[in-house]
């Protein structure tokens, strides 16, 4: 994948401030993540410099953060272009909305919250186009930076890739909801407390999400688990 610059973001980023997501409304996370994006302190460091006008700033937070962001966007939406798109407009709100950010919750759950809004008004415009469900594009167009990497046996790499397969075109047909509960705990580690914090939900109602996602998913692949349907 090559990554968006920058640059290609300053032609918009004098455009009028629409209304983005209100920092203060969001309640802040108990437990951190353990990932290398997710140091809130220097997010918030680097996040209250953009406040300030300061473009290094945001660069830093784009470099930190892009992969991430188009990579959930990608697994929403099966579309490595549109997921593209969609990072560049979670950018260009966290460029607009700076001027009244606070941190009062994680810099990451604010992104997400973001990128949420955005996923979930593509795919509603989608169905009102009643376009076709979404499916993963070709292994080829698969960001290597989202895959999971691991080094099994050279005789299994073949049924792993196609369990890998199976299992991202079943988390497609999952309900929005759903995927991105199943995208931000399976992909990205987030802890309960920060999916409910992005989805706006609670723990029992997130709890209760991923099972029936779980079910619904462990359906979808009885064949590659050794299961009856």
């Amino acid at each position: 994948m090559t990554a968006f610059s920058v640059a290609s973001l300053l032609p918009t980023l004098v455009m009028p401030e629409p209304e983005w997501p209100d920092t203060s409304a969001l309640p802040a996370s108990s437990v951190a993540g353990e990932d290398a994006f997710s140091d809130d302190e220097e997010n918030v460091r680097l996040m209250l410099r953009v406040k300030d006008g300061d473009i290094q700033a945001f660069e830093k937070l784009v470099e930190l953060h892009q992969n991430t962001v188009i990579g959930t966007a990608f697994r929403m939406l099966g579309s490595l272009e549109d997921a593209h798109d969609i990072a560049q407009q979670v950018f260009l709100r966290v460029w607009k909305s700076a001027p009244r950010y606070e941190p009062s919750a994680k810099f990451t759950t604010w992104l997400f919250t973001i990128l949420r809004n955005l996923v979930f008004n593509e795919t509603r415009r989608r169905s009102r186009r009643k376009e076709i469900p979404l499916e993963q594009e070709d292994d080829d167009h698969t960001p290597q930076q989202y895959a999971d990497h691991t080094a099994p046996a050279a005789d299994l790499i073949t049924q792993q890739e196609e369990l890998e397969q199976a299992l991202d075109k079943a988390i497609a047909a999952l309900p929005e909801k759903q995927r991105l509960a199943v995208v931000l705990r399976r992909h990205e580690e987030l802890p309960y407390e920060q999916i409910c914090d992005i989805l706006k939900m609670s723990l029992p109602a997130v709890k209760s999400l991923l099972f029936r996602a779980r079910a619904e998913l462990r359906k979808h692949l009885a064949a590659y688990l050794g299961e009856d349907s």
